[in-house]
């Protein structure tokens, strides 16, 4: 798909890079814009997932993280720029014969069962997994002959990966894949994720979750009000944008220490502050110099939820 073809590569890519890139892309926008009437959702978005590569795409609600999946998918085309998905036309049939999809909205119908679902989806596909090897996967042995309406949400869950996978992809297109779940069903979904991928597979993933993306993603693209604030590996992005924490037992206030050098943030948790900072040193010898008497120091590396924060301003749901 093509529109604009004279657009040019970012420049936070560099011409070579961009070039050497799109020849193996598995799915790339280049330069792309998506408007709704008044609204743009995306504005000129460069980003791209290699081969065997987990990109993650984060943002607030509003972001353009959804709607970049739909381009990348062929469910909707630029008002401007390039979408690549193999670096053919997204709505091509060759394409998607080789992708598979966890979109939030299913459709599933509630009265057929497991079994029923994947054997149906799999006539869809030229060379399909097996519908046991997919029940396997996805950990639904226990329940490949319950109705779908009779399952729970964490297994509702699993039965869309199932349904995603059972074509073999060779990507996979998770948005927000664990929304709703718990703890203990989002750590058994990703289980069964990381089984099925084994590093062969591109997954292009949207969550809420932030700790998911840093422990699964090779490369993080943040996106905020349709715009590409941040690209790079997680550790690239929580060191650019980030900083590093700054925890201590303290009589400060909250607004005083907020003014010491470096802080970008603050939170108290009950005697102890927790403090962004972006020169962790200078932080350090304010600190100290404001309250000689704090204790229980601790420095450590900031996480990509504090990234997420100074890079948008603003909390996922």
């Amino acid at each position: 798909m093509s529109v604009a073809e004279g657009s040019a590569a970012p420049a936070a890519l560099g011409p070579r890079a961009q070039a050497a890139g799109s020849a193996n892309a598995i799915a790339e926008l280049v330069e792309a814009t998506k408007r709704y009437g008044a609204v743009t959702a995306l504005d000129r978005v460069s980003l791209r997932a290699m081969p065997g590569e987990v990109l993650a795409v984060l943002g607030p609600n509003g972001a353009g993280k959804t709607t970049a999946v739909s381009l990348m998918l062929g469910l909707a085309r630029p008002t401007s720029g390039q979408v690549r998905l193999f670096g053919a036309d997204p709505r091509s049939a060759g394409s998607r014969m080789r992708i598979g999809a966890m979109l939030q909205v299913s459709g599933v119908p509630a009265t057929l069962t497991v079994r029923e679902h994947l054997t149906a989806f799999a006539t869809y596909y030229p060379a399909p997994l097996g519908v046991d090897e997919a029940i396997a996967i996805a950990g639904l042995e226990g329940v490949a002959n319950r109705l779908y309406g009779k399952l729970s949400g964490g297994q509702q869950q699993r039965l869309h990966f199932a349904l995603a996978m059972i074509g073999n992809p060779d990507a996979l297109f998770l948005d927000e894949p664990t929304t709703g779940l718990d703890a203990a069903s989002r750590r058994a979904f990703w289980n069964h994720v990381r089984e099925y991928l084994g590093g062969k597979r591109s997954v292009i993933l949207t969550t809420h979750y932030l700790e998911e993306a840093d422990a699964l993603a090779d490369k993080v693209a943040v996106l905020d009000h349709g715009k590409v604030v941040a690209y790079g590996t997680p550790t690239e992005v929580k060191a650019r944008a980030a900083g590093r924490k700054v925890s201590a037992v303290t009589r400060l206030s909250a607004t005083e220490a907020a003014a010491l050098a470096g802080v970008r943030s603050v939170e108290r948790s009950g005697a102890v502050l927790t403090l962004l900072s972006s020169d962790a040193d200078a932080t350090v010898r304010a600190l100290l110099k404001a309250d000689p008497e704090a204790s229980g120091l601790e420095v450590t590396g900031a996480g990509l939820e504090e990234a997420f924060l100074s890079l948008t301003g603003r909390t996922e749901a």
